[in-house]
This record gives C-alpha cells, sequence and structure tokens, in this order.
C-alpha cells in the first residue's frame, strides 16, 4: 500500500466568530464581571455561574435575546436550582419559576410574585462584543 505525502496545512486563523464574541457581564460590586459568551446560552433556558465571591447567580436568555441574572439560590429551599427554572412572562414582566415548589421570581427586579416579602438579588447585565461594542440592561 502506498501512502500519499502529507502536505502541511495552513495555519488556523480566527474566524470573524471568534473575534468579534459576544461576552455576557454582570455589574456585581460596582465593577462588570464576565460570566459567559453569548453563545453559551440557549434562548428559553438558564445557566449557573460563580462570582468572585464564590455566590452562584442564574443567567437566562430569553427568546427575544435579552439577558438577565439573578441570585441561583431558590430563598423557599435553599436549593440552587433557579437557573434550571421554567421561563415566562405575567402581565409583560419576565420571570422564572423555580423548579421545585413553583414560586415565580422577576427577573428584573428579582421580587417573588407569589410572595411579595421575598426577593432574591438581580443583576444589572450587558453584552459587550469584542469589538468593545456595548448593549447594557439595568435590573
Amino acid at each position: 500500500m502506498t501512502m500519499a505525502p502529507m502536505t502541511p496545512m495552513a495555519p488556523m486563523t480566527p474566524t470573524a466568530a471568534e473575534r468579534t464574541a459576544v461576552r455576557v457581564e454582570l455589574l456585581v460590586d460596582q465593577r462588570w464581571f464576565t460570566v459567559c459568551e453569548l453563545t453559551d446560552l440557549i434562548p428559553g433556558r438558564g445557566v449557573a455561574a460563580l462570582l468572585p465571591d464564590g455566590a452562584q447567580v442564574a443567567v437566562f436568555l430569553d427568546r427575544s435575546g435579552r439577558v438577565y441574572a439573578i441570585a441561583n439560590r431558590d430563598p423557599f429551599t435553599g436549593a440552587y436550582v433557579l437557573s434550571r427554572g421554567l421561563l415566562g412572562s405575567a402581565g409583560g414582566r419576565p420571570f422564572v419559576a423555580s423548579p421545585l415548589l413553583k414560586q415565580r421570581f422577576d427577573l428584573e427586579s428579582g421580587r417573588c410574585l407569589d410572595d411579595e416579602g421575598v426577593v432574591v438579588q438581580a443583576y444589572a447585565t450587558r453584552t459587550r462584543a469584542g469589538t468593545g461594542a456595548v448593549s447594557a440592561q439595568v435590573a
């Protein structure tokens, strides 16, 4: 069996998408902190991220492309599960329903829609392209 000679491969160069990756950032202690790439998020689903102080945050991308972030800890059970909740809206306000007891938390304010005395931390979010372009969303 005769093997064909190997030809050298061209050096790999970043694609346009790699050069303009869009980062998701949260405002934490008056500083912007990158938690993930926008492509890591799936519309209608959440992911959990770890902040520099060890706190967990739930990050969501809604179907219109808006990013939200709230604390990941469900205050009713103490479990870190809000990132696994279902997204919805009530009266035009986006919320996540806890996967355990189904309480709904407003994604903009962190206020529980089912018990007004309960609030989880909501974070201001922004997306930043590798080019420096910014799209900010304030919680």
